[in-house]
């Protein structure tokens, strides 16, 4: 059995950590004096520090220091939280990731340069005077406490280190420390992975007893734990008392409850029973790539049961047959829970926009407003793990050139600050992601004049609006009229359109001149096992994903005839264009006496397919192109049947798009 690293399980937990600070940052920017989010970002830059410590990232550790004191300052009320502050330490998250990825490197020049920003801005938030007076302590001397205390026996083995505890509690003040050794065993029976200690200190701090209480903050629910203020009365002295729930050395006997007057209040350890402890203990990490092998192996089956269905349906054998239906029904159900467990929340993805947002708003003087719908819409972690840049590049095409500057609103009327929408959703098997601004909109004179300059378009070639604005995804094409650090090198929209492709997804861009731009990606809800229904056209079997399907309907040759020239049928008086699909793939073969009309959508846009054969459902094993093949639009994959053939997977958007299309040419011509 193979254990994860600790240094790379510490590596993930401390990513986990900095998005947290950095969306607790991003929270309290909106609303400085939320009192709640400075707690939390505290907590996490203080747990920071203490794993870095304990994982020997000093420079991680001493660098995190730092900012966990200023906002520790902050928690205290000596100073005020600033945007200033906020953006300080929002850059200093930048270096802490560097820290960890290459902990020994040449970070002391940058570490510098953001403690001083940080000082600068601590300085800033508060009135000097008011600081030395709040910094002064009530009694010159200080209080004295002494705190007994003892870790679990296996605190060592889980990692926590007592030493480190020490440290923190000589930083609040001058403090003696002895050690109880009665309870280490003789050499024979000692297990050099269990703590045997327990200590005294009698520290003198003017910190006050909440920051003796921060030392201990995340190991007091598994530690023994007795604290007394020296010189009182013993009505007043009581000690706190934190019961372990692991074995641990013995400890100072319990006193009674406390009297109302008391300064040390007793603090118990939550019960076994408590429902947050019990959710998370239902929780376990396991690396994305075990979740990838899984999905491998049940594609394997599916289509393993596959042949066991078809073996099944040509035999007289009903045992053989019982055996087939049970294994379809658990290798349905197989395939229901692995898509669940890889289908994650666009949250994921969005809560990165935040900071990419505020970081534009300062690097571009607007400013901007970021507001996210849909977050619970789940997507496979295939698809959001590849759709990141794409809405990198929209985000700060919208920021940079969508949305105007403060003075350009206000002169247009409308408010000041530029809005950008995010907003996701489910529909028909595939995720509508939509990135929306109220800028100015897309310059429609600008795309033209520099599409016909690069030769993509001829001079005063005709174009649908779709048509125009698809132009904007080119390789290389961009109307900014100066490249900056942003954009306007023509990059971007090029790597958008390149990935949705590969996603087989679409792309529809709206703008009206004036009131902003959406931009609208559709992409399938996973990359692995869709339904599908299995169609023949001519001697080839296809396959159409199931969630786009409409109705089925039969055309009759006399019907077919009728259609000939005009590719319409009449649905619920609507009329719906079609496409033979034998003649868009030149089967050359006579069509069946009673063909089959496939109605399919995406959104509000229909067409009909006219296949020869419908021949059933199928659960749909998704297998790539050859990179032979990528360029064939029509088709966005393929897929192994019970019968060892293969079945080509029709591209829905694709055929969407050209039932429109020729719908379009027809009416004009007519």
């Amino acid at each position: 059995m193979s254990f994860p690293d600790p240094i790379t399980v510490f590596r993930t937990e401390a990513a986990e950590l900095l998005e947290q600070v950095e969306s607790g940052l991003l929270d309290l920017n909106v609303n400085l004096g939320d009192k709640e989010q400075v707690d939390a970002v505290f907590r996490g830059l203080h747990t920071l520090k203490g794993s870095g410590a304990m994982f020997g990232f000093e420079a991680l550790a001493a660098f995190t220091h730092h900012c966990e004191t200023a906002f520790d300052q902050v928690r205290k009320g000596i100073v005020p939280a600033t945007h200033d502050l906020v953006t300080a330490v929002l850059g200093a998250t930048d270096h802490m990731r560097a820290l960890i990825e290459v902990p020994g490197g040449d970070h002391d020049a940058v570490s510098e340069m953001l403690l001083a920003r940080l000082r600068t801005a601590v300085a800033a938030a508060g009135d000097p005077a008011a600081q030395v007076a709040s910094q002064a302590p009530a009694k010159p001397q200080g209080t004295t406490y002494r705190l007994t205390f003892s870790l679990p026996m296996n605190a060592m083995a889980n990692g926590n280190n007592p030493l480190g505890l020490i440290d923190e509690l000589r930083d609040l003040g001058e403090c003696t420390v002895s050690a109880d050794r009665s309870t280490i065993p003789a050499l024979d029976d000692l297990n050099p992975t269990d703590l045997y200690l327990s200590w005294t200190v009698d520290l003198t701090t003017d910190k006050g007893r909440s920051a003796i209480d921060d030392v201990f903050i995340f190991v007091m629910d598994e530690m023994q734990l007795t604290v007394e203020v020296m010189g009182e009365t013993p009505a007043s002295a009581q000690p706190v008392h934190v019961a372990s729930a692991v074995p641990a050395p013995p400890a100072v006997p319990s006193s009674p409850a406390p009297a109302p007057e008391a300064t040390a209040v007793a603090r118990a350890a939550p019960p076994a029973a408590d429902p947050k402890q019990a959710k998370s203990s239902e929780n376990v990490r396991v690396p994305a790539e075990r979740l990838d092998e899984l999905m491998d192996r049940v594609g394997e089956l599916v289509i393993a049961q596959s042949r066991l269905s078809q073996l099944a349906g040509v035999s007289g054998d009903l045992m053989l047959r019982a055996v087939s239906e049970d294994v379809e029904r658990l290798s349905g159900e197989l395939r229901d829970t692995m898509m669940v467990l890889r289908m994650v929340p666009v949250a994921q993805l969005f809560g990165r926009f935040r900071r990419l947002v505020h970081d534009l708003a300062i690097e571009t003087g607007k400013t901007i407003e970021l507001v996210t719908e849909g977050e619970s819409t789940e997507v496979d972690k295939s698809v959001i793990e590849r759709l990141a840049d794409p809405l990198v590049h929209l985000v700060r095409n919208s920021c940079d050139h969508g949305l105007e500057t403060g003075e350009e609103r206000r002169a247009a009327g409308k408010p000041a600050a530029g809005k950008i929408l995010l907003s996701a959703r489910q529909q028909a098997g595939e995720v509508i992601i939509t990135i929306k601004d109220d800028g100015r909109g897309i310059n429609r004179d600008r795309v033209r004049a520099k599409a016909e300059a690069s030769g993509l378009i001829a001079p005063n070639a005709v174009l649908s609006e779709q048509e125009l604005l698809q132009l904007i995804f080119q390789p290389g094409f961009s109307t900014a009229q100066q490249v900056t650090n942003l954009s306007g090198r023509g990059v971007g929209m090029d790597v958008v359109k390149r990935t949705i492709d590969a996603l087989r997804g679409t792309i529809n861009v709206v703008s009206k001149t004036g009131e902003g731009s959406e931009i609208s990606l559709a992409i399938p809800l996973t990359l692995a096992i869709i339904d599908g229904l299995l169609v023949r056209i001519g001697s080839g079997r296809y396959v159409i994903p199931l969630s786009a399907v409409e109705e089925c309907l039969e055309l009759s040759i006399d019907d077919d005839m009728r259609s000939r020239g005009r590719s319409f049928i009449s649905l619920r008086d609507s009329l719906v264009p079609f496409i033979r699909l034998r003649e868009l793939f030149r089967t050359g073969t006579t069509p069946d006496p009673f063909q089959k009309v496939v109605v399919i959508s995406t959104g509000a846009e229909r067409v009909g397919l006219v296949v020869d054969q419908i021949i059933g459902d199928h659960q749909t094993v998704i297998k790539g192109m050859s990179k032979l093949h990528h360029d064939v639009a029509t088709f966005s994959g393929a897929t192994i049947l019970g019968d060892g053939g293969v079945a080509l997977i029709l591209d829905v958007a694709h055929l969407v798009a050209a039932g429109q299309q020729q719908e379009a040419q027809l009416r004009a011509a007519g």
